[in-house]
């Protein structure tokens, strides 16, 4: 955080209650993670696990990472793997289905000479 010049006081952070799954045990505990950048306004919210010390460690450094993106132009690792993730989640093409059933139908017949002959005598 030095490095990228952030500082304590410049850091609005509160615990708040978690949502989504969990059920009793998250509608009762503020372990969820509230971290606002009061220079460049950029919010972070995390309840990643059960841990309100964990989760504030979780939600600094993806404060961090989100102020070096923007300050270096460049995309952070963790949004890189979600682009990846999302390529590999599209849908084929018609073509390169049909093309992908030709190059099997091409391999079943190149094993199946490749067989012994049978005696249907």
């Amino acid at each position: 955080m030095a490095a990228l010049g952030i500082r304590e006081d410049d850091l609005v952070e509160k615990f708040i209650l978690g949502s989504g799954k969990g059920g009793q045990k998250v509608n009762k505990t503020a372990s969820c993670v509230y971290i606002k950048h009061l220079p460049t306004r950029i919010e972070v919210k995390c309840q990643a696990t059960r841990s309100r010390s964990l989760n504030r460690y979780h939600a600094r450094r993806e404060l961090c990472d989100t102020l070096d993106e923007i300050r270096h132009g460049r995309e952070s690792a963790r949004r890189q793997a979600i682009e990846k993730i999302r390529r590999q989640k599209r849908r084929r093409s018609r073509r390169s289905k049909l093309r992908s059933i030709a190059d099997k139908r091409m391999i079943s017949r190149k094993k199946s000479l490749r067989r012994s002959p049978t005696n249907d005598e």
